[in-house]
């Protein structure tokens, strides 16, 4: 068996973009996704992408992928890796696909000189945390994410 990781293409929308999906129904969330895959194609392969995609496959089938782009910390002055999502399929699960896909990023970071490959999990997702423990991932307990959305955002935007 053989696992290959490639960027994504114009080609693959349709493929991330059904990953994206699986993905919202593992962390049962589908009904926070209203992306189309024309967003997708648009963030990934539009003019100026500001978001990337990496393909796993396992003998040429579409195993898994990792969304992720550059995020910039003041306090080390330089860029780092986001991972947005990472996404295995089932069926290709305890294969050490999800390991290769970070492998593949932290090599990216070492290669362009980037301290820090970063990432969120769900709190739930116990086999996801043994797998980041186990490559030295450390949790950031001592931060809470914030976020705002909809009629809060509007609300901010249009404060004075």
């Amino acid at each position: 068996m053989t696992l290959t990781i490639r960027p994504a293409v114009p080609s693959d929308s349709s493929l991330v973009f059904a990953f994206i999906r699986e993905l919202a129904e593992y962390e049962r969330l589908a009904h926070e996704v209203d992306a189309t895959e024309e967003d997708i194609a648009k963030a990934l392969f539009g003019p100026q992408p500001r978001v990337f995609a990496d393909i796993a496959e396992w003998d040429g089938e579409p195993a898994g992928f990792a969304l992720w782009f550059y995020n910039f910390s003041t306090f080390r002055g330089r860029h780092g890796i986001y991972l947005e999502d990472l996404f295995v399929r089932p069926e290709f699960r305890s294969k050490g696909i999800g390991k290769a896909l970070l492998r593949h990023l932290a090599r990216r970071c070492v290669a362009e000189g980037l301290p820090r490959l970063e990432w969120w999990v769900l709190d739930w997702n116990e086999p996801a945390l043994r797998v980041y423990r186990a490559i030295g991932a450390k949790p950031m307990d001592e931060w809470t994410v914030q976020r705002v959305t909809g009629d809060a955002l509007s609300r901010l935007a249009e404060a004075p």
